[in-house]
């Protein structure tokens, strides 16, 4: 029997770096059904450059691009506050890592599974350090070429390390032109492997669709409100929406079946009934 759609509540940056934000997130992801959730880290040092980060941007933390993107990071503390959190709440968490300092960093929370986010399927050394530790791995395709794609499978392949593509468009929102749904397929036919969707469009219908085309896994990212500061909260979706969506999906899993055609018992009584006058 094929497995039950994994399901990742994508919290993301959109705790706003608010431990309190954050957790309501996750009780949000517990009770509309979500497997797990997954946020982000970054050692900014590392990610951005100097220029950037001292390059003015006003932000409820401060004026320039470093007072805003520290402010979206929690520290180790309030990680070990994370941990702890969904352990009681009892949902499994992970975070992409965005650089190699932050993939170590995590590692002293022994999660059950790494991200690839798609800004870094070309980074190299990343990748080789997550297929290390051989926990399953979800690989996110946006902004990502055949050649890249084939570059990150080779690292996992060779390390051993299961692993998962997952179909992306890397727009915020995106619009539904663009979705391309039917690469879903066609990764699977190249790869050989299970494929996933991680949407960033607005609304469920998109997801709704990529659930009918057999992946088995499905990331959505999770907000309180979507006119809440942040640039991804518009590709977001609120409490409601991702608790509709987690009930929906299941629906669409069942009703798509084993294929396997068959007469239902119920179908027999009917049958007698609307052909008895052919007898």
């Amino acid at each position: 029997m094929k497995k039950p759609i994994f399901i990742i509540g994508e919290i993301g940056i959109n705790h706003n770096g608010d431990i309190s934000i954050c957790k309501q997130l996750i009780d949000v992801a517990v009770n509309s059904g979500c497997n797990a959730i997954k946020l982000q880290k970054r050692d900014v040092d590392l990610v951005y450059s100097k220029e950037i980060l001292d390059s003015p941007r006003e932000s409820p933390w401060g004026l320039t691009q470093r007072d805003q993107k520290n402010g979206l990071e929690f520290n180790v503390d309030q990680y070990h506050e994370i941990d702890q959190y969904c352990k009681k709440v009892n949902i499994e968490w992970f975070a992409s890592a965005w650089d190699t300092k932050s993939q170590i960093f995590l590692r002293q929370f022994d999660c059950n599974y790494n991200k690839v986010a798609s800004a870094m399927i070309i980074h190299t050394e990343l990748l080789k350090l997550i297929a290390e530790e051989k926990k399953y791995t979800f690989i996110s395709t946006g902004m990502a070429t055949y050649s890249d794609i084939d570059a990150a499978v080779k690292i996992f392949i060779e390390a051993g390390c299961s692993f998962e593509l997952m179909h992306t468009v890397s727009t915020y929102p995106m619009r539904y032109e663009d979705a391309n749904l039917s690469v879903i397929k066609v990764l699977r036919d190249r790869y050989k492997c299970n494929i996933g969707y991680s949407g960033h469009e607005v609304g469920l219908t998109v997801s709704y669709a990529a659930t009918a085309l057999g992946i088995t896994s499905l990331e959505r990212h999770i907000t309180m409100g979507r006119a809440m500061y942040g640039s991804d909260q518009s590709a977001s979706v609120e409490p409601q929406g991702i608790a509709k969506l987690v009930v929906e999906v299941r629906k669409i899993e069942l009703a798509m079946g084993d294929g396997v055609k068959r007469i239902l018992d119920d179908e027999v009584l009917i049958s007698k009934k609307l052909r008895e006058q052919l007898n």
